[in-house]
């Protein structure tokens, strides 16, 4: 009995550390395709143009997240 909830512990304590690389991975992967796309668009400021409320700008932001997202989603 006891080397079952301690197997159920182990299991549980892994299950944590690889969502917890997940998620770091998640975010690094994240954040470097963001500056990969301000690296390639060079002559616009995404950033600048999002807070003067450009929606055109914003959800081609938006739909990089998504794809980057949804690709990292399959690997990860």
């Amino acid at each position: 009995m006891a080397n079952e909830i301690t197997m159920t512990l182990w299991q549980m304590a892994r299950s944590m550390a690889w969502a917890l690389v997940a998620a770091v991975s998640f975010a690094f992967a994240m954040a470097l395709a963001i500056k990969v796309f301000d690296v390639l668009s060079k002559d616009i400021d995404e950033w600048a143009e999002i807070k003067k409320g450009n929606i055109g700008v914003a959800l081609i932001f938006v739909a990089m997240i998504l794809s980057v997202g949804l690709v990292l989603y399959k690997v990860i």
